[in-house]
């Protein structure tokens, strides 16, 4: 009864998946990787009619997702790219991900994220999303035990709503705030 193979496992990370709303089929594009955990569910989400791509800056993110998706038997494309241009084609994608649950993204200057922002808004289709998924800050015996080292994530102080309009999209807004992460989104206008 302890460990049951046959049992069927409940999916990972699903308040990620469902706030993302991605479905089979979708191109889904994701900058940075703190956690492989949820791109590995997103891609699994997508499945093998959809697109996975994760664009890291640096050798550890490309491991940490690689291995995710190894673990869930997903299809996930990465690509190392430290310049500020994302090796992507023009509108190829329904959804980016701009992943600032450590903090990555909330520590860059602010002109780099809003040249990552405008890249994103160039990735995506119009009418696709764009959604940045930052890190709440520690509650209870958490934020006693932590170190408080962390960089406090620009989508709490409603600063990634306004960084997304900036970019071009439009309707940009928190969609939630739960489980320790906080999700906003902005939608790319249709021409």
């Amino acid at each position: 009864m302890f460990f049951n193979r046959f049992a069927k496992r409940e999916a990972p990370f699903p308040l990620v998946v469902g706030m993302t709303g991605v479905k089979l089929g979708d191109r889904v594009l994701q900058i940075g990787c703190s956690n492989g955990g949820p791109l590995a569910a997103i891609a699994a989400k997508v499945g093998l009619s959809g697109r996975a791509l994760a664009v890291v800056a640096d050798e550890a993110s490309m491991l940490r997702a690689q291995k995710a998706a190894a673990s869930l038997g997903v299809l996930v494309e990465v690509e190392q790219s430290a310049n500020p241009r994302l090796p992507v084609d023009d509108e190829a994608f329904d959804l980016v991900v701009v992943d600032d649950a450590g903090g990555s993204f909330s520590a860059m200057r602010a002109d780099d994220r809003a040249s990552t922002l405008r890249e994103a808004a160039r990735a995506v289709r119009p009418g696709g999303r764009a959604m940045i998924i930052g890190a709440t800050p520690p509650q209870g015996l958490s934020a006693l035990l932590s170190r408080g080292s962390t960089v406090p994530s620009i989508a709490l102080s409603g600063e990634a709503a306004s960084a997304l309009e900036a970019a071009g999209f439009r309707g940009s807004r928190t969609l939630a705030e739960r489980e320790g992460l906080v999700f906003v989104e902005g939608i790319r206008p249709r021409q």
